[in-house]
């Protein structure tokens, strides 16, 4: 008898929501919104982790990150411009002989932005941009070599390059650009070697290494007459275990130089890998919570409705108590109708997080990530807005007086 009634109560629902299209569908539209926003937000939080776990295993346990505390993105800058990056207090010369030199480190390369114009065979070279590094660098990425060969130590003083497979293509219109020149500061380099295509980039989710041009750092530091700044340098450990205490005796190294405050961090990869998830998972808690927001103002709006709707129905409420229709079975037919409505736009609004993050892995370098825990949350909150913000309705549809919900028309 009871599962009958819970069967009707559901029949009844699924009908007044078919019957007031319309508004049914505005109602559950805050809903709709809260859901696909949070479970977008933290999609897009969740994919961009793993994007950036991807680099940091890509790079191996073992290698050191050395970079200012201030570094940033910063749309006004001329090195934002080539590279996604500005950068306050860069390391300088000094500070990459340091590194180079300190106890346990077997291999490191700066990263240093180097300003000005590319010209080729096709003229100037404007979506890529320069670089100025060391001969361990390949090693250190983990990259391999598409053609030739990258350049060496020994190679200081030399006007050669080393160049990603997008910057080969634009600049020579081949895949196999080696011999050929450029100029860059009025100066020619001759290309010696070509990159495998990059998966991923260090430290940067804008630029892309695949459109660099790589010089010898001495090099840079000369055409820019030192003033080109170095936004990271890469070291390895000689021993993988020992890379945390190799981490440590950089920075100590580096402060000693500096007066005791370098400012500068260094992190080796599990450190990098929790630095950039802590960051993360605070920026998606935050704009999570304020898309749920919306979730609050879908509840009122059911509230809002289902109290028209009692309203409305007055007299069928007064049939049903005078036929013998208990206070818990209105209670209970308009809880459910209610729940109906949230747990509806919930599922609408997955749905739509699901296509939007489809289009983002489609039409941009984001990688969306939709895991079961979340939609499940989702799913569990809408049903639970719809619960709480359909009591004060159902309580007032039950407690109505079957007399007096018949006079009303």
């Amino acid at each position: 008898m009871k599962s009958s009634l819970t069967r009707g109560h559901f029949k009844a629902g699924i009908d007044s929501l078919r019957g007031a299209k319309f508004r049914s569908f505005w109602t559950m539209l805050g809903v709709i919104i809260g859901v696909t926003s949070v479970i977008t937000v933290v999609s897009i939080g969740e994919g961009i982790k793993q994007q950036v776990g991807k680099q940091i295993h890509h790079l191996g346990q073992n290698v050191i990150t050395v970079r200012p505390d201030q570094l940033r993105t910063d749309a006004g800058s001329d090195s934002t411009i080539i590279s996604g990056l500005s950068v306050s207090g860069p390391l300088g010369v000094k500070d990459i002989e340091t590194i180079k030199h300190t106890k346990g480190v077997a291999a490191s390369a700066p990263l240093t932005i180097v300003g000005g114009s590319v010209r080729s065979e096709n003229g100037a070279y404007k979506n890529g941009f320069v670089i100025g590094t060391g001969g361990d660098l390949p090693g250190l990425l983990n990259q391999s070599m598409a053609y030739g060969t990258f350049f060496s130590d020994e190679d200081e003083g030399l006007n050669v390059a080393v160049v990603g497979q997008h910057a080969s293509e634009a600049m020579f219109n081949t895949d196999v650009p080696l011999g050929r020149s450029f100029k860059f500061h009025g100066e020619d380099f001759i290309v010696r070697g070509v990159f495998n295509q990059f998966t991923t980039t260090p430290l940067s989710q804008q630029a892309d290494f695949n459109n660099a041009v790589f010089i010898p750092n001495d090099i840079a530091e000369r055409l820019s007459k030192n003033t080109a700044p170095t936004y990271a340098v890469l070291a390895r450990a000689n021993n993988a275990r020992q890379t945390t205490t190799v981490a440590n005796n950089i920075g100590r190294a580096l402060d000693k130089d500096h007066g005791g405050q370098s400012g500068f961090a260094v992190m080796s990869g599990n450190q990098n890998l929790a630095a950039s998830n802590g960051i993360l998972n605070l920026l998606t808690r935050l704009v999570a919570g304020v898309a749920a927001i919306s979730l609050l103002v879908g509840g009122l709006g059911i509230m809002n409705v289902m109290l028209v709707s009692v309203a409305e129905r007055m007299h069928e409420i007064g049939i049903r108590k005078a036929v013998g229709a208990t206070n818990r079975q209105i209670m209970s037919q308009f809880m459910i109708e209610s729940s109906l409505l949230s747990l509806v736009g919930g599922v609408i609004g997955i749905s739509l997080a699901v296509v939007i993050d489809l289009v983002l892995r489609a039409l941009s370098s984001l990688q969306p990530s939709i895991s079961w825990q979340i939609v499940v949350i989702a799913t569990g909150v809408s049903l639970l807005v719809g619960v709480i913000f359909g009591t004060f309705p159902a309580v007032k549809a039950a407690r109505k007086d079957p007399i007096d919900a018949l006079r009303s028309e």
